[in-house]
Order: C-alpha cells, then structure tokens, then sequence
C-alpha cells in the first residue's frame, strides 16, 4: 500500500521514464501496479504478437503503437484483418508508421489492401518470405502513399509491373530491398530509378538484372547502400557506370558476382572516395596489388569481407598500410593467408573489432597470439576450422582481449580443457561456438560457466566428451542462455536434461542424435523451459509418445519443431500438430510409426497457420492431393526430402 501511494504521488511523464527503466519485461510490473499498467497503455510504441487469440485484445489496449508486428504469429489472413477493422474504433490504425508482415503467407491481397488503407501514417512494410506474393499485392501496397522503407525479400511472384506500380505509387521511398524477387528485369529497376528519386537503400540480389540496370541506379543521386549479391549478368561495364554516378554512395556489395572483377571495383573505388563498406566475397579469384593500392584512397574504409579471394603476404601489407580505420576484415576461406601476412596486416590496422579467419587452415597460434598483442579491443573473432589454433595462443587472447564477446572455434581440433581454462578470463563472452571440438571435457566447459555469466549462445555440436556433469555447471552458470547446441554429444542423459530445463531464457535447442534421452528427461524440458520456440529431436529414437505429449500440452510457444526419424504415433502427432497453436515449421520426415492417414490428419490439424513442412518424397503421391492443394493456398510451403 506504501508504494502503491508513493507511485499515486509521481507525473505520467515520470511513470514513464521509471517505466523505462524496468528493461524489456515489464509485464510483472503492470500485473502488480495499476498505474504502470495505465501509462504502459498509452506510451508503449510497439508491439510484437504471438498468439493470435491476443491480437485482438492487445490492440485495444495499446491503441498509440507506431510499430506492429505480426511476423510471428499464426493465422494472419483476409478474414482476421476484416474482423479486426471492423471492430470498435480500430484507432491504433491511426499512428501506425511500421508493419511487418514477413512470412505472413495466408494473408492475401484483399486483406493486405485493407489493412494498408486503414493506416494512413504508415512509413514501413516488411513483407519478406511472403513467397506467394505477386503483382497484386504489390498493387495493395502501393496504396501507402507515404512509404518509405518496403521489403519484399523473397516475393517470389512480383514482376516489373508490380513493382512498376510501387514506384508511381510510393515515390517517397528510401530503402528497398527486393532480394530474391526473381521475375524482375531491367525494365522494372529502370522505372523505379527514374520514379523514385530519394532511394538510399536498394537490395537487387539474385536478380536477373544485367548492367543496363547499373546504368539507371546510378542516377540515384541520394544513394547510400547498394547491394547486389549474386548478380551474375552484371559485369565491369556495369560498375563503371557507377563511377560517376551515385555521389554519395557509402557501401557496395558484389559478392558472387561472377562477371566483376578487380577492374570494375577499381572504377567504384576511383569513383567514391567517401566509401565505407566494401563486399567483394567470391567474386574475384584474386585481391590484385592494383584493387589494394587504390584503397589507399578511401580514408573513411571501415568494413572490408572478400571471403573466398587468393591473397598475398604482399597483399595483406598493402592492406595493412593503406587501410588503418578498418573495424572489420572478413577473410573466410581466403586462399594465400599465413601467419606472416596476417602479422603484417595488423601493424597498421590497430582499430579492428571483428575479424573472420574462417578456414585460413594455415594460421597457427603466432598469427593468433599477435591479434591479441595487436588489437585488444577486438570484439568478434571467428577461427572456425583453424587446426593449428592451440591453448598457446588462446592463453593470450583471454590475458589481452577482455572485450570480446564472440569466438568461433568450430572443428579447431587443438582446442581442448586447458585452452578453455584460458579462455573463461574473456568474461564478457556472449556468443561461443565449439562444435567438433572433440577434446574438450566437462572440466573445460565447467571453466566457462564459472566465469562467463553473460553468455547466450552456446554450441557444443558432436563434443561427444561433454556429459550430463557439464551440463550441471553450464546450467549453474550461465543463466542467460537462449541458444544451446548439444546435438550428438551422446553422454548426455535425462540428468543433463533435468539441468537444461533451469534456463529459464532458453529458446532454440538442439537436441539431434542424442540416443540417451528419453520421453523423461524431454518432459522436465518441456514443463519448464516455457520460451522454447525451436527444437532439433531429430533421431532422438528413445523419446516416444509420452513424451511429445508433454511437449504437445507444456510447449506453447514452440515455432518449429524437427520430429524426423522419430517413434510418434498418429494420434499423438494429430494433438502436437493440433495444440501448439504457433508451431510454423516442423519437419516430419520417416516417422516410422504414422501412417499415411495419421500424418494427413495431423496437417489437417495445423492447416491455416503452418508455413513451412519437410516430408518424405515417397508420400507425394500418397497424400491427398485435395489437402496438399489447400495447404499450398494458405500458405504453407512443402518442401520433399
């Protein structure tokens, strides 16, 4: 009653900041405090909706939202969004400015029409994944006047005239990303450059767009990101047409771009002495003296990725000396680096952050040691498959970099408990990944929890020495763990599952090959680990019905699920698929123990909401095709394995 009043005694305005304060979960606050409750009402700005049976309520209480988002919930489609219109005042309609609909694929052209109409402020879309959207909805979209930023990754049926009428329709558009939309041409970028004049972002990815494209976007006198992976038409004359275009152009991206070479980069580069961020990865055989010496003319450089180049000692030098504001060098699977060519590198790159030496199967703990003399504020280091890494030049980094908080030590062989022990005074560690690590032990991931609190991901992939004592200390230690990989560290048993279900925060666990769990130990996870929104069971053969029941009626936030080579009955497979009312993907291939039958009523059970399903081939012809038809209208993309 004390606080109670005291609280009655503030302003809105500093309930509100107070409210701030509470970090991202404020809802035990406003269950016990009325007045946060009130002020929450009417301050928050957005809103993320899982489950569709609160949409409803939800929006009438949050009524002055600017961002709504929808990709996550099941079950959006033209009948939802009438009823959700038509009911009340609908007046958090009128402040929207954002709204994302990624993989919102049973919502169709009519009700997307609709909902665009009904929000006259919007300034965002996000329709990405919505891979059955074509023209139409295109059409509905250009219906919000006052866009400004619209991604349509992956609307695998918009053609030039759909985006024709997004540009007469949305002139004020400053990014657009249209990755993957396959059936664009020439002739819809061409209009698009000359309708809308303010774009800063443009994503072409994966079209089949030639250089006659390059020549138009480079009458875009605002742009400031250009992104074109895997452009395969577009060639050296392409780029030169950006030579004198776009003057304000900040980063490029032509990564697997087959037809561009060092030539064509130069003529960017010559072109853009305020360039940024440059991606070049596998698209050039080899980083050419001339390409590294022309860098030296781009003072503000900060990001460099040419991931799968043949580089040189002479090479990384030059880049060294030429390139002394980098932040980030991606050289993944770069062909050429040594020990000596990274040592040179880095005497005149002191300000790196993140670095990827993935598969640089030469560099060896010198190399590794003179990062962490060289550039103690380094943040991400990835050295996946870098077999010549050892406790040596791990003991430096955890003496040197105490700021860093991503590793990847993926199938780095040398790594073992020792290395690890060194490795745990990194405190600040938030992401670590040590798959195929194979002789690390519970003694040296017990190292870690002790003194890595902050940790969140975790990956102990084929670690077939940690067991079920690991798991004790993980679980004791590392409290905010969401993301944790113990697939096929065969040791663990329902013990150690009784200490994943204390992660009370863990939401992505896999889970694969372990034959040593059983229904038991899936339970205690199931009934306790409550944001558990993906789970890898595939080939968990000792977990039967029992237990996916106790997933089917604990689990229900589960998103996606991976069930494969699993002993499931029919009917316990209909009440899974049926239950977790926002399951969208599962993947359901060999379940020995359901029939054709049991596994079409189990898809008739989740039909409307599931997008995404993985069966087995040999049933395509077996199910009906009546149902398959209808999943396919909804939404649901099935893929045969």
């Amino acid at each position: 009653m004390l606080s109670e009043s005291v609280l009655c005694l503030l302003t809105e305005d500093l309930l509100i900041r107070l409210l701030e304060k509470l970090g991202p979960d404020r809802k035990p606050w406003r269950l016990v405090c009325k007045d946060f409750l009130r002020v929450e009402s009417v301050s928050r700005k957005s809103i993320r909706i899982l489950r569709i049976e609160f949409l409803f309520g939800l929006l009438e209480k949050f009524c002055n939202i600017e961002t709504l988002d929808l990709s996550l919930c099941p079950r959006i489609e033209d009948g939802v969004v009438s009823v959700l219109l038509s009911q009340g005042s609908a007046s958090w309609t009128r402040g929207l400015r954002r709204l994302v609909l990624s993989r919102a694929t049973g919502l169709g052209h009519a009700g997307l029409e609709i909902l665009i109409r009904a929000c006259p402020m919007l300034e965002a879309v996000d329709v990405s994944h919505c891979w059955g959207y074509g023209d139409r909805e295109a059409a509905a979209l250009s219906c919000a006047a006052r866009l400004r930023e619209l991604n349509m990754d992956k609307c695998l049926g918009v053609t030039d005239i759909g985006l024709a009428k997004i540009a007469v329709g949305c002139e004020k558009l400053e990014r657009l990303s249209l990755k993957w939309c396959l059936e664009i041409s020439d002739l819809g970028v061409d209009l698009l450059c000359k309708k809308c004049l303010d774009l800063k972002f443009l994503d072409v990815s994966y079209l089949k767009v030639t250089s006659e494209s390059l020549r138009s976007i480079a009458s875009l006198s605002k742009l400031e990101v250009f992104v074109m992976v895997g452009c395969s038409l577009v060639d050296d004359g392409g780029l030169r047409f950006l030579e004198k275009g776009c003057p304000l152009l900040k980063a490029i991206d032509v990564s697997r771009c087959d037809c561009v070479s060092s030539s064509g980069l130069i003529s960017v580069i010559t072109g853009h002495g305020d360039l940024e961020q440059l991606d070049a990865g596998y698209c050039l055989s080899e980083l050419s003296a001339p390409l590294v010496k022309c860098l030296d003319n781009l003072k503000q450089l900060r990001i460099i990725r040419i991931d799968g180049v043949r580089v040189s000692d002479f090479i990384l030098q030059t880049m060294g000396t030429n390139c002394k504001s980098l932040v980030e060098l991606g050289l993944s699977k770069c062909v050429g680096v040594t020990n000596k060519g990274i040592i040179q590198l880095l005497s005149g790159c002191g300000n790196l952050k993140v670095l990827d030496l993935t598969c640089c199967r030469f560099i060896s703990d010198a190399a590794i040691s003179t990062i962490a003399d060289y550039i103690p504020d380094l943040v991400c280091l990835k050295l996946e498959s870098c077999n010549m890494v050892t406790e040596k030049c791990l003991y430096r980094l955890g003496l040197n970099c105490s700021l860093l908080e991503e590793l990847d030590l993926t199938d780095c062989s040398g790594v073992d408990d020792i290395a690890l022990r060194y490795l745990s005074r990194c405190s600040k560690l938030v992401r670590l990944k040590l798959g195929l690590c194979t002789n690390i032990s519970d003694i040296g991931l017990a190292h870690i929890a002790c003194n890595c609190p902050n940790m969140t991901e975790l990956d102990l992939y084929r670690c077939v020495r940690i067991g079920d004592d690991g798991l004790a200390a993980l679980t004791s230690g590392c409290k905010r763990l969401t993301k944790l990989n113990l697939s096929y560290c065969n040791r663990i048993t329902d013990r150690g599952m009784e200490y994943i279900s204390q992660l009370g925060e863990l939401s992505d666990l896999e889970l694969r090959g372990l034959s040593n769990i059983t229904s038991i130990g899936i339970k205690s996870v199931a009934i306790s680990c409550q944001r558990l929104a993906d789970l890898d069971l595939k080939h968990c053969e000792k977990i039967d019905d029992s237990g996916f029941w106790a997933l089917a009626f604990y689990s229900q936030n589960l998103r996606q699920i991976n069930m494969s080579y699993c002993i499931v009955s029919d009917v316990v497979l209909c009440f899974l698929m049926g239950n977790l009312k926002r399951l969208q993907d599962s993947k359901l291939v060999c379940l020995a123990k359901v029939t054709v039958n049991g596994l079409e009523v189990a898809l008739r059970a989740c039909c409307g909401r599931i997008k995404k399903v993985k069966l087995q081939r040999s049933l395509r012809f077996l199910l009906s095709s009546e149902m398959l038809e209808t999943m396919h209208a909804r939404g649901c993309k099935i893929r045969w394995d």
